[in-house]
C-alpha cells in the first residue's frame, strides 16, 4: 500500500542535511522526491565519512527515498530542464544562502511563473533579512547564536556547551517537512501554493521557547542571568556503570524514598511538595547519588521497577541497537542497497495504519536516474545526449542508462 504522500512529486535542490532530511522524510511516506546535484560532484555530503559501494554513509541516511538527476544550474538548458520538472512537481526546496537562486533564476517568482500552483520551500540558516542574512552558516554557530550552547551548560555563567549532535539542523529538517505537508493540504483547500520560508535561527528558537526561555517571556518582569539548576545533569554513577531517575510528581517522589529504603525522605521539609525539592535541588540530587554508587544498574533498575520509578540505564550506541525496547519498537529496520550492501536504518518514526510509509529506494548514486526522468519529462534518446554533450546535465551513467 503506497505511504500518505503517494502521488506527489518535490523537485529537492537542497544540499547538506537540512534539506535532504526533510525531503528523505517525505519521500519515506510516498511522495516522489527528485534530487537535483551538481553534475560531477553532487551533494556535499557525497564526500564525507566512510563508505560502502561509493556511498558514504552520512549520505545514506539522509537521501534515501530518492531519484538523482544532475543538472547544470548555470547552462540556460539546465534551468529549462528545471522549469520543466517543476511544471510536473507540487513543492520546490532549496536551501541555498539568500540571492543564490535569484542569480541563477529558479528563485519563487521564476519557478511559480511555469508552476503556478506549486508549494516552494526557502530554508536559510538566518532568514532572508538581517545583518546576518547573507553570513555562512553551520550548526554550531547556530547553537551559540540561539542560546542553546548556555542553555546546555547550565546556566549563563558556565561554559556553554555544544549539544553532540546536530540539533538545529535535524530540528529544521523536522520542521520543513511538517510545513510542506500543511502547505499541501492548505493548496488542497484553497487551490493556491505558498511561498514556505523557514530558518535554522527560527526553528531553534521556537524550539527552546517552550521550556527553556522562562526569564524572557514575561515582558513587565526583569530578566535575570539563569542560574544553574543543578550541579548533576541527572545522569549518576553507580556501582558499575551510569543510570538516570527522575521524579516528577509528590507520589514518585515517595516511591523513590521507599525503594532507597528512607521512608522518612517523603515527608522531608526539604523534599515534601515539588517546589521544595526544585529549591533543594542540589541537595536531594546528592542524596540520590550517594544512594546509587551502592548497587549495580541492573541491581537498581529492578528495584525502581517494582516500586515504579522512572529510570532507565545510560546506553552506548552499541547497547542502544540491542535493546529489548528498541527492538520491540521496530525502529530499525534491515534491508538490501543495490550498491551499499546490508544496511541497518531507522523507519519512519510516525506510524500510519491505513498508509504505511516504506523505504521505497536507497539513497541514489549521483546522477543514477538522469536518464529515468528525462525520459518521463519526454526527452528522448537523442535529446539527452545533447544536454550531456553541452554540459547542461551530468555524463553520469549506469547500467540501463
Amino acid at each position: 500500500m503506497p505511504g500518505p504522500l503517494s502521488g506527489y512529486r518535490i523537485v529537492d535542490l537542497s544540499s547538506m542535511l537540512t534539506g535532504p532530511w526533510a525531503t528523505s522524510i517525505l519521500g519515506d511516506q510516498g511522495a516522489d522526491v527528485i534530487k537535483v546535484e551538481m553534475p560531477g560532484s553532487g551533494d556535499h555530503t557525497r564526500s564525507l565519512g566512510s563508505r560502502s559501494g561509493g556511498l558514504p554513509v552520512n549520505f545514506l541516511n539522509i537521501n534515501r527515498s530518492k531519484r538523482s538527476i544532475t543538472v547544470n544550474l548555470k547552462h540556460p538548458e539546465g534551468r529549462q530542464l528545471i522549469e520543466r520538472l517543476a511544471r510536473t512537481a507540487d513543492v520546490f526546496v532549496q536551501n541555498s544562502r539568500p540571492g543564490v537562486v535569484e542569480r541563477l533564476g529558479i528563485a519563487e517568482p521564476d519557478i511559480r511563473r511555469c508552476s503556478p500552483d506549486i508549494v516552494y520551500v526557502s530554508i536559510s540558516g538566518y532568514g532572508e533579512r538581517g545583518p546576518w542574512a547573507h553570513k555562512p552558516v553551520y550548526d554550531p554557530i547556530v547553537q551559540a547564536l540561539s542560546g542553546l550552547t548556555t542553555v546546555q551548560a547550565g546556566s549563563d555563567d558556565a561554559r556553554p556547551r555544544l549539544v553532540r549532535t546536530i540539533l538545529p539542523d535535524k530540528l529544521t529538517a523536522v520542521v520543513a517537512s511538517q510545513a510542506v505537508t500543511a502547505a499541501l493540504l492548505a493548496r488542497t483547500r484553497t487551490g493556491r501554493g505558498q511561498h514556505v520560508r523557514l530558518s535554522m535561527l527560527d526553528s531553534v528558537l521556537s524550539f527552546l521557547w517552550a521550556s527553556d526561555m522562562g526569564g524572557q517571556t514575561y515582558l513587565d518582569q526583569p530578566v535575570c542571568a539563569q542560574t544553574a539548576a543543578s550541579f548533576i545533569d541527572l545522569i549518576y554513577e553507580t556501582s558499575d556503570g551510569y543510570m538516570t531517575v527522575s521524579t516528577m510528581s509528590d507520589k514518585e517522589w515517595a516511591n523513590l524514598a521507599r525503594a532507597f529504603n528512607r521512608p522518612e525522605l517523603i515527608d522531608d521539609p526539604r523534599f515534601n511538595t515539588p517546589a521544595q525539592r526544585d529549591r533543594n535541588v542540589n541537595e536531594r540530587l546528592s542524596l540520590v547519588q550517594q544512594a546509587l554508587r551502592n548497587k549495580t544498574t541492573r541491581e537498581w533498575l529492578a528495584i525502581f521497577e517494582r516500586e515504579d520509578v522512572p529510570a532507565a540505564p545510560v546506553l552506548t550506541r552499541g547497547e542502544v541497537i540491542e535493546h529489548p525496547q528498541v527492538l520491540a519498537s521496530e525502529i530499525l529496520i534491515e534491508h538490501e542497497h543495490h550498491a551499499a550492501g546490508r544496511l541497518r536504518q531507522t523507519r519512519t518514526a510516525a506510524r500510519f495504519e491505513g498508509t504505511p510509509p516504506a523505504i521505497h529506494r536507497g539513497a541514489p548514486r549521483l546522477g543514477e536516474h538522469n536518464h529515468e526522468i528525462l525520459s518521463e519529462l519526454g526527452y528522448g534518446k537523442a535529446d539527452i545526449e545533447a544536454l550531456r554533450a553541452c554540459g547542461a546535465i551530468g555524463g553520469e551513467a549506469y547500467a540501463g542508462d
